[in-house]
C-alpha cells in the first residue's frame, strides 16, 4: 500500500490555507488532505469540508509536510490533487470571446524565482487576464511555494506553457493582439501609451529582462517612471504595475468615481460671522408657576391703558415696561442674549 504522505506519480501538492480553499472552490479533483495535529482545530472548517466531500484526512508532522512541500510556509495543511490541466493560446482567446472582451494576456519570459512567479500570477488573476503564457524551459516551476505565493490564483487562471515563446507571440500578433514590453529607455510611459484593445504584456526575467527574440516581437515598449535612487523594479512588481495600468485604461469603471457635486451653499461674508438667532423667551406670568414652560398665546388687542406688546415701541410720552426691547436709537450689547437685552440707563434714572 503506498505511503499516503508521499506523492505518487501523477499527483501534485497544493499547500497553504488559502491555496487549499481556492482548490476546493475551483473543484480541483482532490485525493487526500494532509493536516498537522497542532493546526487541525484552527483548520477545522477545511477538514469538515473535505470530510463532506469524502476526501481522506491524513495527519502528518510539520517537519514531514515541510519536506514534502519544499518550503515551511504550508501553514500546517496541504491538499494532494490530480495533475493540473494546462491550456493553449486558443483557449485563452476563446475565454476572451466568451467574456465579450478584447484579449488580455500576460506573457512571462523566463522568470526564475518561484516567489516572483506566484506574485505576478496573483496580480494577473486580480487584473482579469484571460490567460498566461510562459516557456516550458528556463522558467521557475509551479511548485507549492509558487502556488502559495499566488494565494491560490493559479486555480482560476488559464496557464499555457509553450515550446517556442517567440513563435507564440508571433501567432498572437497575427491574430490582432499587440505585444507590449517594458524598457527603461522607452519614449512613452505606461500611462502615456494606449493600452486598450487586444494586448499581451510581456514581463522579462529578473536578471536579463526580455530575451532578444521576444524583444523583436514587441509592437510597443513602455517604461515605468521612477524618481528614486534604485534603478529598477522587481519583476513581479513591474509586471503588476503594467497589468493594473492596462486595466485602468481598458475598464474606466475601476477608477475611483469623482465625488458627486453637492448643492452650492452661500458663502459667508468675509469678516462677518452670523450667529443663530434664538427664539425670544416668554417671561412667566403671575397665573403660572415660574418653573413651568410658558406657552405662547396670540396677542390681545391693545387698549389705551394696557402696556404695549413686547417688541413694539412705546407710545410717545410713556416709559417702556421692564424687559421690553430698547428703542432703535439706543445701542444694544451684541453679546447679550435677546431674552435679557437691557438698554443702557443713564445715571439717576428711576
Amino acid at each position: 500500500m503506498p505511503d499516503p504522505i508521499q506523492l505518487a506519480p501523477g499527483e501534485e501538492l497544493v499547500a497553504g490555507r488559502r491555496p487549499v480553499e481556492e482548490a476546493f472552490a475551483a473543484r480541483r479533483p482532490a485525493l487526500r488532505l494532509l493536516v498537522t495535529p497542532g493546526r487541525r482545530q484552527a483548520l477545522e472548517r477545511l477538514v469538515l469540508h473535505a470530510t463532506t466531500l469524502r476526501i481522506p484526512i491524513v495527519e502528518v508532522e510539520g517537519g514531514s509536510l515541510t519536506l514534502l512541500s519544499g518550503f515551511d510556509g504550508h501553514q500546517g495543511i496541504a491538499l494532494v490533487v490530480e495533475p493540473r490541466r494546462f491550456a493553449t493560446p486558443d483557449d485563452v482567446l476563446a475565454r476572451a470571446i466568451e467574456r465579450g472582451e478584447p484579449p488580455f494576456v500576460l506573457v512571462l519570459d523566463s522568470l526564475e524565482d518561484p516567489q516572483n512567479l506566484g506574485t505576478v500570477l496573483r496580480s494577473a488573476e486580480a487584473a482579469g487576464v484571460h490567460g498566461v503564457l510562459f516557456p516550458i524551459e528556463r522558467q521557475a516551476p509551479l511548485s507549492p511555494a509558487a502556488v502559495k505565493a499566488s494565494a491560490g490564483a493559479t486555480e482560476h487562471l488559464l496557464l499555457c506553457p509553450v515550446d517556442d515563446l517567440a513563435g507564440a507571440l508571433s501567432d498572437l500578433h497575427v491574430r490582432g493582439v499587440r505585444i507590449m514590453g517594458s524598457d527603461a529607455d522607452a519614449p512613452l510611459t505606461a500611462r502615456q501609451a494606449d493600452l486598450r484593445g487586444p494586448l499581451a504584456i510581456v514581463v522579462g526575467s529578473e536578471g536579463h529582462g526580455l530575451s532578444p527574440a521576444v524583444r523583436r516581437r514587441c509592437d510597443l515598449m513602455v517604461r515605468i517612471p521612477m524618481r528614486g535612487a534604485i534603478g529598477s523594479l522587481n519583476a513581479a512588481v513591474a509586471g503588476s504595475v503594467l497589468l493594473f495600468e492596462a486595466l485602468g485604461q481598458r475598464d474606466p469603471d475601476v477608477r475611483p468615481a469623482s465625488p458627486a457635486s453637492s448643492p452650492a451653499t452661500p458663502a459667508a461674508t468675509p469678516g462677518r460671522t452670523r450667529r443663530p438667532r434664538p427664539a425670544a423667551a416668554v417671561e412667566p406670568t403671575a397665573d403660572a408657576p415660574s418653573d413651568e414652560a410658558p406657552t405662547s398665546q396670540a396677542p390681545e388687542a391693545a387698549t389705551p391703558d394696557s402696556p404695549p406688546a413686547p417688541g413694539t415701541a412705546p407710545a410717545p410720552g410713556t416709559a417702556p415696561a421692564p424687559g421690553d426691547a430698547p428703542p432703535p436709537d439706543e445701542p444694544v450689547l451684541p453679546d447679550d442674549p435677546p431674552a435679557h437685552r437691557r438698554r443702557r440707563r443713564a445715571t439717576g434714572d428711576a
